[in-house]
């Protein structure tokens, strides 16, 4: 690989997935070290709430890739998934704050965690794959390589984004294990607040 083509993976790939785990963690200490510095701490507690409806609202896409629904366009409720998704994890984060004495809350926290990092591999990794196929594909159609070379020669890469394209396949187990731990925390909050 050249050197040209590590700084485009650095630059295109590495670093926007980077910087967007970067900046939900720094928003989340920002957020939280506002409600503490403003004296608003009960917000904090209760954004769990709006995090988990953004989230749950965020899966729109799924329905909608899976044919559950037919309102929207699939790539503009990709883009809104990866939004909702973002700001339910920003508010949940914040919601958790730092109590450690709450081990349900962080093991689920801990697997949302997981899962936005999955749901941003896949965003990054199918899309340079994908970038890099379409790319091979037109420059040997340039040089007017027959459409049989072509497809053998790519075969391998062609392979590689099927496989790609199945990382939803460990993404959604570990929704489904967030989804879990999530729901049986609110069900022990609410068991705990009626003996209140």
């Amino acid at each position: 690989m050249s050197a040209q083509a590590k700084d485009n993976v650095f630059f295109f790939d590495v670093l926007p997935f980077a910087a967007s785990l970067a900046l939900l963690g720094a928003s989340a200490l920002a957020l939280d070290a506002a409600l503490h510095f403003g004296n608003l701490v009960w917000i904090g507690k209760l954004l769990g709430i709006p995090g988990v409806l953004l989230i749950i609202f965020s899966f729109g896409y799924s329905l909608r890739k899976r044919k559950l629904i037919s309102v929207g366009q699939p790539v503009e409720l990709l883009h809104v998934h990866e939004i909702m998704a973002w700001a339910g994890s920003l508010f949940i984060l914040v919601h958790a704050g730092i109590h450690f004495n709450a081990w349900l809350a962080w093991l689920a926290v801990w697997a949302m965690l997981i899962n936005v990092c999955s749901g941003l591999t896949g965003k990054y990794l199918l899309q340079r794959v994908r970038k890099r196929f379409s790319a091979t594909q037109a420059r040997l159609r340039e040089e007017l390589v027959p459409e049989a070379s072509i497809e053998t020669q790519t075969h391998a890469a062609s392979l590689a984004l099927n496989v790609i394209r199945k990382w939803h396949q460990v993404h959604i187990p570990i929704a489904s294990a967030f989804a879990l731990l999530a729901l049986t925390h609110i069900a022990v909050e609410a068991w705990y607040w009626g003996f209140q």
